[in-house]
């Protein structure tokens, strides 16, 4: 059943799709494109129809036909193509069997480990087959463990006619990593009534509540002159941003926050004397709460600026995707439908707050609702990342019995 699961997953890994968010292109890099036509033939080859390439948006999509008489709603899958900005060249994966919970050498050379001590989930599996990374690049599971699933559900599908469905759509898209891809998705060509982005951690996740997200880039302008002159003159740009920073809720970071609890993340700052730069991200699952944070950035502007005796700091806030919480509370069958069939395999569902935001975010509110669910990975985006084979083979169950469930539930 599992056959090409692991095969497909390396074979994925192995091929660099990183994104770049200095790029103008859709996708943002090549690679993603090269990658997507390979998905194109697979597709094809295990019996999809309508695979094809939108060249406006990056998105490679495909149609598993219904083999019912009955109408049931048509399901969507999807899953992303680039992975985060870390090395992801010439991934060699690591096949850690029988995992007894102790640590882990990546890299005995550089003394790069996997330690429970500072990653207690691995305590989680132990006994499964893990595979990670040689502690030179990232694994890559986020998001090609998504794309193997989706990839191997259908193929059994496709394979076996006696498990009867609806109309599957899959879709898989560029720059997720970079916050744009599901931007220019097309809602109306997917043609589907809800769908799941497969694009979660450990087994049993399954999300529908995700931040409000926003940028803010904070822009400093100061005055440099000679030091030796520089009483009552010089206005030092990068202790104003100091002075911004130090005005935010020093608890409200992400260091500091679980669950339900919003942040102010700082994750970059440069300058000089003259002018300096912040830029922050914005975050709060409660819509009310997430705007009362943008307001409040912009009043430590307002504030500092007045004590300057001049607008010497601006900040442009932008908003990049909001809780899909909002749109799925108004219907949870698409809910509904993915935790029975978590229980019908003894998965216990994981219903809690993504700390994050997925495409789904963006597409629920273009009208399609799209939870998150898992996908098995764990550590993502660095030389840590690690998943278990028996959480991608858990995965792909739950795809294949969401669209099972859902033509047995019209019969």
């Amino acid at each position: 059943m599992y056959t090409n699961l692991v095969p497909r997953f390396v074979r994925y890994i192995q091929t660099e799709t990183r994104s770049d968010e200095t790029s103008t292109t859709v996708p943002s890099t090549l690679s993603q494109v090269s990658f997507a036509k390979t998905l194109m033939t697979e597709l094809a080859e295990i019996g999809l129809s309508d695979v094809s390439y939108n060249e406006k948006n990056g998105y490679v999509t495909a149609t598993l036909p219904s083999n019912m008489d009955k109408e049931v709603p048509t399901i969507g899958f999807i899953a992303h193509m680039d992975t985060a900005d870390f090395n992801a060249e010439n991934v060699n994966p690591q096949f850690h069997e029988n995992y007894d919970g102790e640590t882990i050498i990546l890299d005995e050379a550089k003394n790069i480990v996997l330690s429970p001590q500072d990653f207690p989930n691995l305590k989680n599996y132990i006994g499964k087959t893990l595979i990670t990374t040689d502690g030179s690049t990232l694994l890559g599971a986020d998001d090609k463990a998504g794309i193997a699933e989706i990839m191997t559900a259908m193929e059994i599908l496709a394979a076996d006619p006696t498990i009867k469905h609806g109309t599957v759509r899959v879709a898989f898209g560029p720059d997720e990593e970079i916050g744009i891809g599901a931007n220019l998705f097309d809602v109306e060509e997917f043609n589907a009534d809800f769908a799941y982005t497969m694009d979660g951690g450990p087994v049993g996740e399954l999300e529908y509540e995700s931040f409000n997200a926003a940028s803010a880039i904070v822009n400093i302008q100061g005055v440099n002159v000679h030091p030796g002159t520089a009483k009552d003159t010089m206005i030092n740009a990068l202790k104003i941003a100091f002075a911004f920073d130090a005005a935010l809720p020093q608890d409200e970071v992400p260091e500091k926050t679980s669950g339900r609890e919003g942040f102010y993340h700082l994750v970059g700052m440069s300058g000089e004397v003259e002018e300096a730069r912040m830029d922050y991200i914005i975050r709060d699952h409660d819509r009310a709460k997430f705007e009362e944070r943008k307001a409040f950035v912009q009043q430590i502007a307002k504030n500092l600026n007045n004590q300057l005796g001049a607008e010497r700091i601006t900040v442009d806030l932008k908003d990049s995707y909001y809780n899909m919480g909002e749109i799925i509370e108004k219907d949870m069958t698409v809910i509904e439908l993915a935790e029975q069939a978590m229980k019908n395999l003894d998965i216990n569902p994981i219903i809690e707050p993504i700390r994050g935001g997925t495409d789904g975010s963006k597409i629920s509110f273009m009208g399609l609702p799209t939870p998150n669910i898992f996908a098995g990975g764990e550590n993502f985006h660095g030389r840590y990342e690690f998943v278990a084979v028996e959480s991608m083979q858990r995965a792909t169950d739950v795809i294949v019995e969401i669209i099972s469930l859902n033509g047995r539930k019209a019969k």
